[in-house]
């Protein structure tokens, strides 16, 4: 990352004196004075109120408040320093949500962050605020030396001395002093560039997150993830146990009750058997949509006899014939068994829809320790993944398990959708 107030010294020498930077680059030097000097006044303060509060206990508290004083301190730095860097630094700390004081106090003392930020509060404190301060005098002395024949005219007659025994009572004779002042505000301009480049490379170096903070953050994230699709797919086949053991069970049982109640009836020709028998209808219906959306949350036959069973059952009921040619040593683990079944059953939806296909192949084999399914039809082709939400879906929940989705569907046809689940994921 460039820090952009030294690009634009390097690129632009001499428009530099005439954008804005100088100004940008003075103002977030100035203001850092100001909050240094407040930062190390605070600091001194809870360092000699932890030493002096020790004796009771309290102490180490305080302590503890100047170790984590740096985290709100890089909070604010990184929002200042948008002064003179565009590009804002990432925040190293991971979330902590609902979490309280002690136990966020521990997870923040054990990150390497925490420690960067107060190693950067420290520097900001002592060695950037005094610099800061000489600094502010450079700038200060200049803006003075400036004006100075507008303050010779506003004090006349009394006279002004810029050297020590040579007095000035003219203005005119003042603009030395105006010329003294212009070299020395060009060099507070390059002065205020080298040095908020130097803080911005400080700041960089210790406030942003590192490329191995950022790789655990993805893993953590990943991970995360993965445990939420678990979770899911746990539910998945609890409300399908449920269904099939409970309300499913209670539909058999009333369709066999009006079934025996139909028989008694016709025997008495009763005028009551047209509405048993359309209950009966009616009762059978609901039991068929029922399995249905059983089988659309997690069919029961995948848990009891694995992939190669729930997709040739799933063929079945496909209205285009489909062949299926899967063949494994053993059962998968859970998670890759369901992203395989709804892979497949998201294929042969979308090919019944849309492709005009005559003939589906569903192929399955074990390569290299991962699952490897390719689903083709003989369609019109055309398939984008980017249109719709239910390969984009897939294509997330293959990712979970570190896996890819590959699909080829060339104007014409064939369409081929080819996944890759690794088995350890």
């Amino acid at each position: 990352m460039d820090v952009a107030v030294w690009e634009a010294v390097r690129r632009r020498p001499g428009r530099f004196l005439f954008s804005a930077w100088p100004l940008r680059a003075w103002a977030f030097l100035l203001s850092g004075t100001v909050l240094g000097a407040l930062l190390l006044v605070v600091l001194a303060a809870l360092l000699f109120a932890g030493i002096g509060l020790s004796v009771v206990g309290v102490g180490l508290a305080v302590l503890a408040g100047v170790v984590v004083i740096g985290i709100p301190v890089a909070a604010l730095e990184r929002r200042r320093l948008r002064l003179v860097e565009p590009v804002p630094l990432v925040d190293p700390h991971g979330s902590l949500p609902g979490t309280g004081a002690l136990p966020w106090l521990r997870t923040r003392l054990k990150e390497r962050a925490t420690w960067g930020e107060l190693s950067y509060a420290l520097l900001f404190a002592v060695v950037f605020t005094a610099v800061g301060l000489g600094f502010t005098a450079l700038l200060a002395l200049s803006a003075m030396l400036l004006v100075t024949p507008v303050i010779v005219w506003a004090i006349a007659p009394d006279t002004v001395m810029l050297v020590p025994g040579q007095p000035i009572s003219e203005p005119v004779a003042a603009l030395p002093g105006t010329l003294a002042g212009l070299v020395g505000l060009v060099l507070a301009a390059y002065a205020g560039a080298l040095l908020a480049g130097t803080q911005v490379r400080a700041a960089q170096y210790l406030l942003s997150a590192r490329e191995e903070d950022l790789g655990n953050r993805v893993i953590e994230l990943t991970r995360s993830r993965a445990r939420l699709v678990d979770a899911f797919a746990a539910e998945r086949r609890r409300i399908e146990r449920d269904l099939h053991d409970g309300a499913q069970q209670q539909l058999v049982a009333l369709s066999m009750t009006l079934g025996l109640a139909e028989l008694e009836l016709r025997g008495q020709d009763s005028p009551a058997l047209p509405l048993v028998s359309r209950a009966r209808g009616e009762a059978r219906q609901a039991l068929e949509q029922l399995r249905n959306l059983v089988r659309g949350i997690h069919p029961q036959v995948l848990t009891d006899h694995g992939l190669a069973a729930a997709v040739a059952e799933l063929s079945l009921r496909n209205p285009i014939p489909v062949t299926v040619d899967i063949e494994l040593p053993g059962r998968l683990p859970a998670p890759v068994e369901d992203t395989a079944y709804f892979t497949v059953t998201e294929a042969l939806a979308n090919a019944s829809k849309y492709s005009g296909a005559d003939e589906v192949v569903v192929r399955g084999r074990l390569e290299g320790g991962q699952l490897v399914l390719v689903v083709s039809d003989d369609g019109c082709g055309g398939a984008d993944p980017s249109v719709g939400s239910g390969l984009q879906g897939l294509a997330d929940r293959v990712a979970i398990l570190k896996g890819r989705l590959i699909v080829t569907s060339p104007v014409g046809g064939p369409t081929r959708l080819r996944v890759e689940v690794p088995c350890s994921a």
